[in-house]
């Protein structure tokens, strides 16, 4: 089975990418994990360039992209740290942001699932797929600005297989690209962002969940830079950090081989 590669959270470490596929042969088929844009300082120069990998490369929208549309839909302010301005004053924004909104936010290939965040434990990995998809469908329609004023929010919190609309989205959107934590029913939490023993009280890593529905799945997942690199069997996390003077991480599957390159920090430590 051909390998391919997975690459971890860039956020506009266009440099650090270009210094990464150095140790990745020409050619080889590539996952980005999502957060391609932001905080970093090519945040224009690096969704440039995965956009000009073409087919060479499955792209996942992160929160941090999603943060991007928003923006430039005028539904969302920019925040302190945002590096996005350049790829609002592009001559090229309209093609670049079309072909972002166009990104899938779930795939599945060689036997692995691979997401921005984490995964709810009441899905299969057939059920988070076509919930990706729903959600993808909206984002590439012609009213993709109405639904995306709608995308914000913690609420609901917890999985049901009859939530619709608006709620139904936003749901599936915050598990995505923003998990981290669940408590025994499934219900995520959004306030911690520290590692995973940090868990407030009654909650776990997703990835814990003890009848987590993808549990004999391998999922793949960046989003998580105070968790950092975990290699399990049944989850490996990518996102090591680059931004933040850590690593820009990928792994080649399914042999699991690791290619990183060591970062400048660019953003402060929060705490």
């Amino acid at each position: 089975m051909p390998s391919i590669v997975a690459v971890g959270d860039l956020q506009g470490c266009f440099t650090k990418l270009r210094e990464l596929l150095e140790g990745i042969d020409a050619g080889q088929r590539l996952i980005f994990l999502g957060d391609i844009v932001n905080r970093g300082p090519e945040s224009l120069a690096a969704l440039r360039y995965v956009k000009s990998l073409g087919e060479r490369a499955t792209v996942l929208l992160g929160n941090h992209d999603l943060h991007l549309l928003a923006v430039a839909a005028g539904i969302r302010p920019q925040h302190d740290d945002d590096t996005l301005q350049e790829i609002l004053d592009a001559p090229d924004r309209a093609e670049l942001l079309d072909w972002l909104r166009a990104r899938p936010l779930a795939h599945f290939e060689a036997g692995a699932l691979f997401v921005h965040a984490g995964v709810l434990p009441q899905w299969s990995v057939e059920q988070t797929l076509q919930l990706a998809r729903e959600v993808e469908a909206r984002l590439r329609a012609d009213d993709h600005r109405d639904f995306l004023a709608t995308m914000y929010g913690n609420r609901p919190a917890r999985w049901d297989d009859a939530l619709a609309g608006a709620d139904r989205a936003r749901c599936v959107i915050n598990a995505l690209t923003r998990l981290r934590f669940v408590d025994a029913g499934g219900a995520m939490d959004f306030k911690v962002k520290e590692g995973a023993g940090s868990a407030p009280p009654g909650f776990m890593p997703w990835f814990d969940h003890p009848k987590r529905g993808t549990r004999g799945t391998p999922i793949v997942f960046g989003h998580w830079s105070t968790l950092g690199l975990l290699l399990r069997a049944d989850a490996i996390c990518l996102d090591t950090g680059c931004v933040w003077g850590g690593r820009l991480t990928a792994m080649r599957w399914p042999d699991r081989a690791l290619i990183q390159v060591d970062c400048p920090q660019y953003l402060a430590p929060t705490g």
